[in-house]
């Protein structure tokens, strides 16, 4: 396994990460996480994102369990939570936001759902327009000056918001934010890959960022090339988002785009959902792609992808541009 640096910080994490978002608490149960989470495991990941509001809070109770039942060594691997959306349903105004006070109480309520003494990272989930930065940056510090968080950070903030922590951060002696968690996958691609371009420099942030979504809600995958199958998740009616999105005129574009990108895979000797974490992974930006799955094999597909990224030359880079024909929709702020 690959370990890359978070940022200009000095902790390594796995290129490869395992996320809880759409399986645990929802579909699967202890025994099952276990399962997958220790798959992950022993193939060199040692990082384990969550949030207090999948499943409401329920994920984090899996993977809490999972964590006690497996024994690892607490200093073998990193659990991450985030906070904003709040783990109760329908939550009042204090208990969701960047306030002071809900991000005090997240914290403690994802340490006690985790069955951890402490959070390796924590992410503010979403930018709070109503919370002062400062308000949320010394909240953040305070977190990190108890013991309760080693490092945190922020999840789909915009390079202004990440600018302005930074700045208040250096202000007044405070903590800035060390690591943000964008998606970022060869359809979504103008904030990671423009709007962030000064944030990576050592003289700003040093900026660390742990990806989701690399494959595309699982368009990247290739598994809708020949229609929605009937085992899909897009059926559900939760996910109906999901399929409008697939069906509409972009959706269908880019799922020809995956058509022909499922040939480079196959001339690579790979599968499309390989190629595309490893095209993620090729970007020196990327410090860590949280993946996911729902049984120990899709486990170790993902983890192939890193057998992967050596096969992806200038040329085949090239190529690859060429059918995706967006590096360039930065000059109109497009994200296609």
């Amino acid at each position: 396994m690959e370990f890359r640096r978070l940022g200009k910080s000095g902790l390594k994490v796995s290129a490869l990460s395992f996320g809880a978002w759409v399986t645990f608490g929802q579909q699967y149960g202890v025994d099952q996480a276990l399962e997958i989470m220790t798959a992950a495991y022993d193939r060199g990941c040692n990082f384990f994102d969550n949030a207090e509001v999948y499943a409401r809070g329920q994920a984090e109770t899996v993977m809490g369990e999972a964590l006690t039942k497996a024994g690892w060594r607490r200093d073998s691997y990193l659990v991450s939570s985030k906070v904003f959306g709040g783990s109760v349903e329908n939550p009042s105004p204090i208990q969701r936001g960047l306030s002071r006070k809900h991000i005090y109480h997240a914290c403690h309520q994802a340490i006690e759902r985790l069955q951890s003494d402490y959070l390796d990272l924590f992410f503010c989930h979403r930018p709070d327009p109503e919370v002062p930065i400062e308000e949320t940056v010394r909240a953040m510090t305070e977190l990190i000056q108890r013991g309760d968080v080693l490092y945190w950070g922020t999840s789909e903030w915009s390079a202004q918001q990440l600018m302005e922590a930074y700045a208040v951060a250096r202000q007044y002696n405070l903590i800035a934010p060390t690591m943000e968690q964008p998606e970022y996958n060869m359809f979504h691609r103008y904030r990671f890959e423009h709007e962030y371009a000064r944030l990576y420099h050592e003289d700003t942030l040093g900026l660390g960022t742990t990806i989701w979504s690399p494959l595309a809600s699982g368009l990247l995958t290739g598994k809708y090339n020949d229609g929605i199958p009937d085992d899909s998740r897009m059926n559900l009616p939760s996910y109906g988002w999901l399929k409008a999105r697939l069906e509409s005129e972009t959706g269908q574009s880019q799922l020809a785009k995956v058509r022909e990108l499922t040939v480079i895979a196959g001339e690579l000797g790979t599968s499309m959902a390989k190629l595309a974490l490893a095209w993620c992974l090729k970007n020196p930006r990327v410090s860590t792609v949280i993946t996911g799955a729902s049984r120990a094999s899709q486990v170790e597909e993902n983890f192939a992808a890193l057998d992967v990224v050596p096969r992806l030359t200038d040329d085949v880079m090239a190529e690859i541009e060429t059918i995706l024909d967006n590096q360039h929709d930065h000059l109109y702020g497009a994200n296609t």
